[in-house]
């Protein structure tokens, strides 16, 4: 039922989307035959919507094609096609051994949609091939229910960093968008959600932090539980960063980008870094020819890539799989690299 149901509203979406292009292109060339009508008196203004130049029609159903193929390779490779972007970022106060430093993120899995095992294995040998030093894990491993990760355990725990592998919880990892039994179900959910990433590698932050060494030099990599405005506000930023220096380097895992916003840009104890995702880039926008833009923009400030102020960053990762429409078109899934880099090597 659930496929079947899949089926029809993408069937649905397609063809409302194309169909609003195809109006939007013939109403262009409606406008533009009007304008011609005043100033050339190239057609009179009562013109029937018949005397329409077929070159727009033409161009019109032109492009609702292109909609209708645009959607199809976003359902079926889309949401597969697993890109690595780079970032350097340069710090004054980085410790010296730490100059190079790289972490590969990922973000947003929701193993739950998942269908193609084979497809997501090339995301984890994509991961795997960055050689990093650190992988982090920004949130929402499932959809709604633990189960959902185990056909792919045997996937992730392929993920290794010499320095750890560290993840966080999402809005989606505590089941709050299904009915449970009862609320005795939905702790039990959770926990044993908590016991996968353990079976995964991972090291599930929450609330708290780790010391990260190297040639007796030291950086905090510290989590949160989920703090979202609206989705709600679980993570304890202060718990978290307890016994920690205010001029010790610090990184943050924050699944929810309006964290940075509310709590961590202007925090007292200062944050260097921070990885969020949750925004997934709505999986549908242009980023292209100088061009980014994305419906969530009008929810979210700052919703892919890096964001600096204050002398802060804040990176937002674009997610690694899909929820809601089945497929990516502009924005694909995501697998970020940044590279630690002090200021005065450059």
């Amino acid at each position: 039922m659930n496929r079947f149901f899949t089926i029809v509203s993408h069937a649905f979406l397609i063809v409302l989307v194309s169909e609003m292009v195809f109006a939007v292109f013939l109403l262009i060339g409606d406008f533009y035959r009007v304008v011609m009508s005043i100033t050339t008196n190239f057609q009179p203004l009562g013109y029937q919507i018949a005397d329409r130049n077929y070159y727009w029609v033409d161009f019109a159903f032109i492009m609702f094609c292109l909609t209708v193929i645009l959607f199809a390779f976003g359902i079926t490779r889309g949401k597969y096609a697993y890109r690595v972007i780079n970032h350097t970022l340069y710090f004054d106060d980085l410790p010296k051994s730490f100059d190079g430093f790289t972490l590969t993120q990922i973000s947003d899995i929701h193993a739950g949609s998942f269908t193609k095992p084979k497809l997501v294995q090339k995301g984890i040998d994509l991961i795997n091939a960055q050689k990093s030093d650190l992988f982090v894990f920004t949130g929402d491993l499932v959809n709604n229910m633990a189960s959902e990760i185990v056909p792919y355990i045997d996937h992730f725990s392929q993920i290794k960093a010499p320095f750890g592998q560290f993840s966080v919880l999402g809005n989606h990892d505590y089941g709050d968008y299904i009915k449970w039994p009862s609320e005795t179900d939905k702790v039990k959910n959770l926990d044993q959600l908590k016991a996968y990433h353990k079976e995964l590698g991972f090291k599930l932050l929450l609330d708290e932090h780790v010391v990260l060494e190297k040639n007796g030099e030291k950086i905090i990599l510290a989590g949160i539980e989920n703090w979202g405005v609206g989705f709600g506000e679980r993570g304890d930023l202060n718990k978290a960063l307890q016994n920690t220096s205010i001029n010790d380097f610090k990184i943050l895992l924050s699944h929810d980008p309006s964290h940075w916003d509310a709590q961590v840009k202007n925090n007292p104890s200062k944050i260097q870094l921070s990885l969020a995702g949750h925004t997934h880039g709505m999986q549908f926008g242009i980023e292209a020819f100088g061009i980014k833009w994305s419906p969530v923009k009008y929810r979210y400030k700052h919703w892919a890539g890096i964001k600096s102020e204050n002398n802060r960053y804040l990176n937002v990762n674009r997610g690694f799989g899909f929820l809601g429409f089945s497929g990516r078109i502009g924005i694909w899934p995501e697998i970020t690299v940044i590279e630690l880099k002090r200021k005065d090597s450059l």
